[in-house]
């Protein structure tokens, strides 16, 4: 029996930054420091490319303008393998600490870099640690006057660092018809609340079976199409300990890197998976916003 229909598919995604960029980490490694740190990043996402090339599936690359700067070749590699570039920002600032103008020249700095780079257009956006929500909504404005046309920003879960659980859980337009379509991480409903199921740290942490019979039930149940997400060092059992760190961080960024690639691997066989521009096609060509029966039609991958 297949893991879903044929006609669902689910956004893949990755989010291209090195472990000393975690803000989870970022007390031990300020941004002033990122230069003398070893960088890993170029060869966690050669073997990424490598599994997604080997199951024939195609992802979006939220990328840091500050990585694509150092690794223009990477970048090129991503695009020449035909998946989608996006944007996670230039220095993986939360969007809660910046003001409107801070927030702007991040956002075009970032875009311009990976523009250039890669010469294609980038088209979506993701805030680093999903810092958009209910109180800093201008930054969908400011996305859609610098040209972006989607983001994947506000997760609707309850967490100690980010969260939104009042969101949709489908795709919407949270400033109307003209504004950027919001693309939210997959989440679960049980009991009248949001559970996260779209990857990062919990695919680490919980079981693999956890997250495929979740996928399972947005897809199958719901009828939606999951985004799912992860990090290069998220593949890296090798990458340096941080001393120092906290024992909830440490459990957090740590457990299970060794065995996070098996996973992927049976991940990739068990669900059909697209870029996000091309499962949410549909409604990137919409003026309209999305309703939740448009929101929750079966998604193609062309």
């Amino acid at each position: 029996m297949p893991s879903a229909p044929p006609t669902v598919a689910n956004a893949l995604t990755v989010d291209v930054e090195d472990y000393f960029q975690v803000s989870a980490l970022a007390p031990h490694f300020p941004s002033h420091c990122w230069e003398s740190q070893e960088c890993r990043v170029e060869y966690n996402l050669e073997r990424i490319l490598a599994l997604f090339d080997h199951h024939r599936v195609r992802a979006t690359f939220f990328t840091l303008g500050w990585i694509a700067e150092r690794y223009p070749q990477a970048v090129r590699r991503i695009v020449d393998a035909g998946h989608e570039l996006a944007s996670h920002g230039y220095g993986h600032q939360r969007v809660t600490e910046l003001e409107p103008q801070a927030f702007r020249a991040d956002i075009v700095r970032a875009k311009a870099i990976l523009e250039d780079i890669a010469g294609v257009e980038v088209r979506g956006y993701r805030a680093p640690s999903f810092s958009i929500g209910e109180g800093n909504l201008w930054a969908l404005d400011l996305l859609a006057e610098t040209g972006h046309t989607y983001s994947s920003s506000i997760y609707p879960v309850q967490h100690d660092h980010y969260g939104t659980p009042s969101a949709p859980r489908h795709p919407y337009r949270p400033r109307g018809p003209q504004g950027v379509l919001e693309l939210p991480p997959a989440t679960l409903r049980v009991a009248g609340r949001n559970l996260p199921a779209a990857g990062g740290g919990y695919f680490r942490l919980l079981p693999y079976a956890v997250s495929r019979q979740a996928l399972r039930r947005i897809n199958n149940k719901d009828c939606l199409s999951g985004v799912f997400y992860f990090h290069p060092w998220e593949i890296d059992p090798g990458q340096p300990r941080v001393p120092g760190v906290s024992a909830r961080t440490r459990f957090r960024h740590y457990l299970n890197l060794g065995r996070t690639e098996r996973r992927l691997q049976r991940l990739l066989q068990d669900f059909r998976w697209g870029r996000m521009d091309q499962v949410f096609a549909h409604l990137l060509a919409s003026p309209a916003p999305p309703t939740p029966t448009t929101a929750n039609s079966h998604a193609q991958v062309h």
